[in-house]
């Protein structure tokens, strides 16, 4: 099955990416790639830690709510237009962050590749066409905090309740420990 899946994955980058890049430019795809999606998870982070600790789940729940896209948007915009970043999810909370497209072909994959035992990498990149690339940076739950919010919420009625109301096509609970939660994007045009 682990063949299967990453011939699979290898077939596909190979017939969507029909053009060639030199090292320096796939160098500095990556080194941006990484600057702002680690940009983007820090000014999450941060902020989502602050909240848990002063009100826990359910204030962390309204900070994701009220704040996470503007501050997504935030970084985005500070790295130009040339420069695009959001997050996508496979089960998403916010339909915002519903994956499509390529971009739900490739998290599909990274998605049955982890479910069949294979380590992720830091991060793929696709070739999207003659200037534009994508760098994709799985997410996992790699922390107990994160489930939380993304486990199994019905241990917590105020929190399973609080999701029902604001989020009633909520599909981003009943992780576990080492899952895919989705992966921060960023699209970067040479």
């Amino acid at each position: 099955m682990k063949k299967i899946v990453l011939l699979t994955l290898s077939t596909l980058a190979l017939l969507a990416n029909p053009y060639e890049s030199n090292q320096e430019e796939m160098d500095s795809v990556i080194k941006t790639g990484q600057e702002v999606s680690t940009t983007l998870l820090k000014t999450l982070g941060k902020n989502l830690k602050k909240e848990m600790k002063a009100g826990g789940p359910i204030a962390a729940a309204s900070f994701c709510t009220t704040k996470a896209y503007d501050l997504t948007e935030s970084v985005d915009k500070k790295y130009g237009k040339e420069i695009s970043v959001k997050r996508i999810s496979l089960k998403e909370r916010n339909p915002v962050n519903k994956a499509v497209g390529d971009e739900l072909i490739i998290l599909d994959a990274m998605d049955k590749m982890q479910k069949s035992g294979v380590v992720l990498p830091e991060y793929f990149v696709e070739r999207v066409n003659k200037e534009t690339y994508k760098y994709y940076r799985p997410l996992s739950i790699n922390k107990q905090v994160c489930l939380k919010c993304h486990g199994n919420v019905q241990n917590n009625p105020k929190l399973s309740n609080y999701l029902n109301k604001t989020y009633p096509h909520d599909k981003a609970t009943g992780y576990e420990f080492g899952d895919l939660r989705g992966a921060v994007v960023v699209t970067i045009k040479k």
